[in-house]
């Protein structure tokens, strides 16, 4: 049943002119990155701490860079899959304007998908970010200092704390972004999305507004979504499976 819905996505990406991508943690599980919400998932065991926890406790901060790492090390290594790929090519072919995506392991970049191109919403999990002066620390230096000092790391710069460059529970969302993505899905004529369960907001109030704004809105997930009756058009299958089909008509 999935043919003729794949054939119709294909033929409305080639007539669109102002594409925009949306994409969740379903189209990094297939490069062997773990969602939240599968059953028996590692993020359950090595949970992310709440920003007011994290900035409250010397100790809750190394525990978080402790399950942070814990995360990296177990999805090191892990490169593009088709969706990465086919949505950087379709950016670097004028065809999408742009992605907008809930995922932190930078991903689309990796497969192609130039930096300005991609909003991070939730952040990138590949450096740290010291919350004073805003200086970025590579990950190396952040457990170098875990390795050898007792507290928690600091900026080398300012002494201030340092964190990961993602958005925690509770942390305010970051107004660059959130305002990128909005420009991106007021104008959008096709606003894709493809692995997101759409739970998490404000995130997932972005389908609705390119929808509210006129954009056919399609929504390509392994499961439904409570967001499903106002797409156009709905694929419920395995992401790696549907763009790879995808990727065939289009290329």
């Amino acid at each position: 049943m999935t043919a003729p819905a794949i054939a119709r996505l294909a033929g409305w990406i080639s007539a669109a002119s102002r594409m925009v991508g949306f994409t969740g943690a379903g189209v990094s599980t297939e490069s062997g990155v773990p969602d939240f919400r599968t059953p028996g998932s590692p993020w359950l065991v090595n949970k992310p701490v709440p920003f007011a926890d994290f900035m409250a406790s010397e100790d809750m901060r190394r525990e978080a860079w402790r399950r942070k790492f814990a995360m990296d090390d177990l999805y090191a290594g892990a490169q593009p899959a088709i969706s990465h790929l086919l949505f950087a090519h379709l950016i670097e072919t004028g065809r999408m304007a742009g992605v907008i995506t809930q995922n932190i392991d930078g991903l689309h970049q990796a497969a192609g998908a130039p930096e300005d191109r991609v909003v991070e919403l939730h952040g990138n999990g590949s450096y740290a970010l010291c919350l004073s002066c805003g200086r970025r620390h590579p990950l190396s230096a952040v457990r170098a200092q875990l390795a050898t000092a007792p507290g928690a790391p600091v900026c080398e710069a300012c002494g201030g704390i340092v964190k990961s460059g993602t958005i925690s529970f509770g942390q305010p969302m970051p107004p660059g972004p959130m305002q990128r993505a909005r420009a991106l899905s007021e104008a959008a004529d096709l606003f894709l999305v493809a692995g997101s369960s759409l739970v998490v907001y404000p995130a997932a109030g972005f389908p609705l507004l390119a929808r509210k704004a006129g954009a056919r809105l399609v929504i390509v997930n392994r499961e439904p979504t409570d967001l499903d009756p106002a797409a156009d058009l709905v694929i419920n299958a395995e992401i790696g499976d549907v763009f790879g089909k995808l990727a065939k008509q289009i290329l």
